[in-house]
């Protein structure tokens, strides 16, 4: 089981597009796929069709240990795609926490858990994170979790500097919580070719993060806006869109990245 977190704390990067989007992608390709929605606002869930009603529990009782990754999980439109939904509960998480010993490791706790005890049918082979605007308790939970941290940037002005303070906190998160945290990569996201600043901020980028960068650039697209509001990832709701058809090329990027990360 490998475990992406997803994160930035800037948020209208496409963050949470981009969480939904691969998980689904990971999945249409037979990976059984995972996504932990973190982020209080719950769009993750919503946009994967689950309503607010629907959620018994929830990645809340999964932090405070109230409920197990198997009892809060449920399955999604998706085939192989489960998903571990939101609540607003989640908004006061930090001050339930504060006090308790090993908060950084909730989340790393319940998953290493599930892994052990799971049988092979409940078993994942991804599990995606999708993280809140900030860098809070909640970012730090699923940076400790991960094996990987995945960057969705927008293609404008103050990427750089918000990706500078990002990658600041993935090097504390290394030093004190998860020495074996990678940054898997840094996907350029809402690209709008028309734009001369969108085509100078994807060269900043490749030139000052080199590699990091996957070569998949996620385009600005009417047709995966539109998608959340029917309750699918754009690719069930379109998958010859531009968008859809970048977010799998993206999967088969994450794919190749896994293979070489683990030969190394």
């Amino acid at each position: 089981m490998r475990v992406i977190t997803i994160a930035n704390q800037k948020g209208g990067v496409g963050k949470t597009t981009t969480a939904i989007n691969l998980a689904t992608a990971l999945a249409a390709i037979g990976r059984r796929t995972l996504l932990v929605d973190l982020d209080p606002q719950g769009n993750a869930s919503t946009g994967l069709g689950v309503e607010k009603d629907m959620r018994d529990r929830s990645s809340y009782d999964v932090i405070l240990g109230h409920a197990t990754v198997a009892e809060s999980a449920m399955p999604t439109v998706v085939p192989n795609l489960t998903l571990v939904p939101s609540t607003l509960d989640l908004l006061g998480v930090e001050m339930e926490i504060a006090s308790a010993n090993e908060r950084a490791y909730r989340l790393r706790d319940a998953l290493h858990r599930h892994s052990v005890d799971a049988r092979p049918a409940e078993q994942f082979d991804f599990v995606l994170v999708d993280c809140p605007p900030s860098l809070n308790l909640l970012t730090i939970n699923a940076m400790a979790a991960a094996d990987a941290i995945l960057v969705p940037l927008q293609c404008e002005f103050f990427a750089l500097e918000g990706l500078s303070q990002l990658l600041e906190t993935v090097e504390q998160v290394r030093d004190t919580l998860n020495p074996a945290l990678a940054l898997h990569g840094i996907v350029l996201t809402m690209y709008d070719g028309r734009n001369n600043l969108a085509e100078q901020v994807v060269a900043d980028v490749r030139t000052y993060m080199g590699d990091h960068v996957y070569d998949t650039v996620i385009p600005r697209n009417v047709r995966v806006s539109e998608a959340p509001s029917f309750g699918k990832p754009a690719i069930l709701y379109d998958m010859k869109c531009p968008g859809s058809q970048a977010y799998i090329r993206l999967a088969s990027e994450v794919i190749q990245r896994e293979r070489e990360m683990l030969a190394a």
